[in-house]
C-alpha cells in the first residue's frame, strides 16, 4: 500500500511537471526579448574585422527604390548594382512595386552583395501598403477603433510572415505617434489615436506579432510626430514643448515600446527646441526633396531636427531610455532635412548624433563622400563607425541573412495574401467603422428613395477610388446614381455631380480625404467637392457623410447630421461601411481620437442590425 501511495505521488508530480513545462516554456518565449544572440555578435565581430573603412561606410547607407522589371543592362539596374557592389551599401528600402519583380530584384542584389543586405519596407498596413497585388489592412486608427489589441497582434503576425516570404527582414512599423493635433497633415489615421496608453497598447501588440516572425519592428517617429501641423516631407515640423509634457505624452509610447523589446526606432525630422536649441538656417539653394510637385515648401526659422541631434538620440533615446537596438533615420531625402543641410553634412551629423542606418539619401554618392571625408579628418571616430556597423551586422545574422539571403519564389503564392489576411482585414473593417452622428435617423438607408452616391477625393486615381463602395452597394440590390469628383475634374463632371445631388432625396457622400504624404492637400478634399456638399446640406435634405480617410473632416461640415468614420479607403473598410449603411452589419467602432469642439474620445453610437 505504501509503495502504491508513493507511485501515485510520483505520477502526480510527473504529471504536474509535464503540464507545467509547456506553460513555463510559453511564458519564457513571451518574455524573451528579440535581440541579437551571442552567435550574432560573434559573427558581427568577425565580419567587421575584415572590412575596410570604405566598406563600413557603405554599410550605413540604405538606398530607396520603386521596384520594376529591369534588364541587366538598363540604367536603373546598373545604378542599383553599382551601389551594391561598389559603394557596398548595407540595405535597400523598397516602395511601390509588383511582387515577383521586387523579390527577383532583391535576390539579384543579395547575390551581388559581399555582405547580406538588410531589405526593408514601410508596411504600416501590411505588405499591401506597397504592393498593389497584395491584401492591405486598415490604417492603425481603424484597428484602435475596434478596441481589440489582439487584432493588432494578428495583423503584425501576418505582416511579418508575408514580409519574410518576400525577402524583407526590417519593417518600418508601427507608428507610435500620438495624433493629438487635428491639423496634422501627415500622421492622422496612421496613428492608433490620441491616448498615449492606448497607442502604446496597440503598437506593442502589433510589434509582438511582427517580431514573433523574426522581423525587425520599428517604433516611429521619435520623439513624436503627432502634435505637428507641418508635413516633414514639405518642411521641418517644430514641437516647442517642455520635457515634462514630452514625458507624459509624446515619449510614453516609445518608452513602452522599448520596455516591450522593439528592435528599432526611427528618428523623425522634427525640431524640439526646448531639448536641442541649436539654430539652423535654410540653404541658399534648395535642391528639392520628397514633396509632391507643386506642393508648398514650408521654410521657417528652426532648430536642429531630432534626426541630427545628439542630445535627443544619444542623450534621451540611448542614455535615458536605455534603447540598445537599431536607430534608423527617416528618409534623408525629405524636405524637412534637405531644406537645411547638404547630403554630405546630413549623413555626418546623423551618424554623430547616434543613427545606425542612414535611410534613403537624396544623393547616395554625396553622402558617402561626406562620410569618408569626416572619417579621414577624424571628425567621425572609427570607433563610432564600428559601433553602428557592428550593430547592423548582428541584426543581419539574427534575422537569418548570414545563412540564407536568397528568397525562394515558389512559396510566395502559398503565403502572401491568403484567405487569412483577407479575413482579418474584413474583420477589422467590420469592427472599426464608427457611427459618430445619427441625428436624422436615416439609417439603414431607405431603398425606396432616390439616392445619389458622390465620391470626393484628394487623390487622382479617378472613379476607381470609390469602386469598392459602389460594388458593395450594388451587390446588395441598391439602385443609385454614382458620380465622382477630384481636384482636376472637368466642368462637365462637376455639373453632373451637382445635378445628381439636386435630384436625389438622399445624398451619400464618400469623403476620400486621405493621407497623402508630401502632397498639397494631404488630408482634405478639393473645393469643387466641398461646394457640392455645402449645397446639398443647405437644402435640408438627408445627407450622409462617410469619411474614408481623415476623421477630422467633420469640422469643415458641422451641419452633417449623419456622419460615419471608416478611417481609410481600403476595400474592407468600404465594404464594411456599405454593409452598415444598409443595415447588414452592426456599428460597433469608437473614435480613438476626439473631434475638437464636436465629439469626445470614445464616441461611437452602437447600432445593431
Amino acid at each position: 500500500m505504501a509503495l502504491s501511495f508513493i507511485r501515485s505521488i510520483c505520477c502526480i508530480a510527473l504529471l504536474a511537471l509535464l503540464s507545467a513545462a509547456p506553460r513555463t516554456a510559453a511564458r519564457d518565449q513571451q518574455t524573451q526579448k528579440f535581440q541579437p544572440s551571442r552567435a550574432a555578435w560573434q559573427w558581427a565581430d568577425k565580419t567587421l574585422a575584415k572590412m575596410s573603412v570604405d566598406e563600413k561606410i557603405g554599410q550605413l547607407i540604405h538606398v530607396g527604390i520603386n521596384a520594376k522589371y529591369a534588364h541587366r543592362e538598363s540604367a536603373f539596374y546598373k545604378e542599383l548594382h553599382r551601389h551594391v557592389t561598389e559603394n557596398k551599401i548595407g540595405g535597400i528600402i523598397f516602395f511601390v512595386g509588383p511582387v515577383y519583380e521586387t523579390v527577383h530584384l532583391v535576390n539579384r542584389m543579395q547575390a551581388a552583395a559581399t555582405t547580406p543586405l538588410l531589405i526593408s519596407l514601410d508596411a504600416e498596413t501590411g505588405v499591401g501598403m506597397r504592393f498593389l497585388d497584395a491584401n492591405v489592412f486598415p490604417w492603425a486608427m481603424a484597428v484602435a477603433a475596434t478596441g481589440e489589441p489582439d487584432l493588432a497582434r494578428r495583423m503584425g503576425v501576418i505582416t511579418g510572415r508575408e514580409a519574410r516570404a518576400l525577402g524583407f527582414h526590417h519593417v518600418f512599423a508601427p507608428v507610435v505617434d500620438i495624433n493629438n493635433n487635428a491639423a496634422n497633415p501627415v500622421i492622422n489615421v496612421r496613428s492608433f489615436g490620441e491616448d498615449p496608453e492606448d497607442v502604446a497598447r496597440f503598437a506593442n501588440a502589433f510589434t509582438a506579432g511582427l517580431q514573433s516572425q523574426r522581423i525587425i519592428g520599428t517604433a516611429k517617429h521619435f520623439p513624436g510626430h503627432g502634435d505637428t501641423n507641418v508635413d516633414s516631407h514639405r518642411g521641418l515640423p517644430i514641437i516647442d514643448l517642455n520635457r515634462d509634457r514630452l514625458n507624459q505624452i509624446e515619449l510614453l509610447p516609445f518608452r513602452r515600446a522599448i520596455e516591450a523589446g522593439v528592435a528599432s526606432v526611427m528618428i523623425g525630422h522634427i525640431a524640439v527646441p526646448q531639448i536641442d536649441g541649436e539654430e539652423i538656417k535654410p540653404l541658399e539653394e534648395y535642391k528639392g526633396g520628397d514633396a509632391e510637385r507643386g506642393a508648398e515648401i514650408v521654410v521657417q526659422k528652426a532648430t536642429i531636427p531630432a534626426s541630427l541631434s545628439a542630445p535627443i538620440q544619444t542623450g534621451i533615446l540611448r542614455g535615458e531610455m536605455k534603447f540598445d537596438g537599431l536607430i534608423v533615420s527617416d528618409a534623408l531625402s525629405m524636405s524637412g532635412l534637405t531644406l537645411y543641410f547638404t547630403q554630405e553634412e546630413a549623413g555626418v551629423r546623423a551618424l554623430l548624433a547616434g543613427t545606425d542606418i542612414l535611410l534613403k539619401p537624396a544623393d547616395v554618392d554625396a553622402m558617402i563622400r561626406g562620410l569618408k571625408a569626416a572619417v579621414a579628418s577624424g571628425r567621425i571616430p572609427v570607433s563610432r563607425l564600428d559601433e553602428s556597423v557592428r550593430r547592423q551586422l548582428a541584426w543581419k545574422y539574427e534575422v537569418g541573412l548570414a545563412k540564407q539571403k536568397i528568397t525562394p519564389l515558389d512559396q510566395i503564392d502559398a503565403i502572401v495574401s491568403g484567405p487569412d489576411s483577407a479575413a482579418l482585414a474584413n474583420a477589422i473593417g467590420e469592427k472599426a467603422v464608427t457611427l459618430v452622428r445619427h441625428e436624422n435617423k436615416g439609417l439603414p438607408l431607405d431603398r425606396n428613395k432616390d439616392i445619389a452616391v458622390i465620391g470626393i477625393s484628394n487623390g487622382f486615381e479617378g472613379p476607381a477610388t470609390m469602386a469598392a463602395l459602389n460594388a458593395n452597394l450594388r451587390s446588395s440590390g441598391l439602385r443609385f446614381t454614382s458620380v465622382y469628383l477630384q481636384e482636376n475634374s472637368t466642368a462637365d463632371q462637376f455639373a453632373a455631380a451637382r445635378k445628381a445631388a439636386a435630384e436625389a432625396d438622399t445624398v451619400l457622400v464618400g469623403l476620400y480625404g486621405r493621407v497623402r504624404t508630401g502632397a498639397r492637400n494631404s488630408v482634405g478634399i478639393p473645393e469643387n467637392g466641398s461646394a457640392i456638399l455645402r449645397e446639398a446640406l443647405a437644402t435640408g435634405k438627408q445627407v450622409i457623410g462617410i469619411s474614408f480617410g481623415n476623421p477630422y473632416i467633420l469640422s469643415e461640415f458641422p451641419e452633417l447630421k449623419t456622419y460615419i468614420v471608416a478611417y481609410g479607403d481600403m476595400p474592407g473598410l468600404q465594404r464594411a461601411a456599405a454593409r452598415g449603411i444598409l443595415g447588414q452589419q452592426n456599428f460597433t467602432g469608437r473614435l480613438p481620437i476626439s473631434l475638437p469642439g464636436l465629439h469626445p474620445l470614445g464616441t461611437g453610437i452602437q447600432m445593431t442590425k
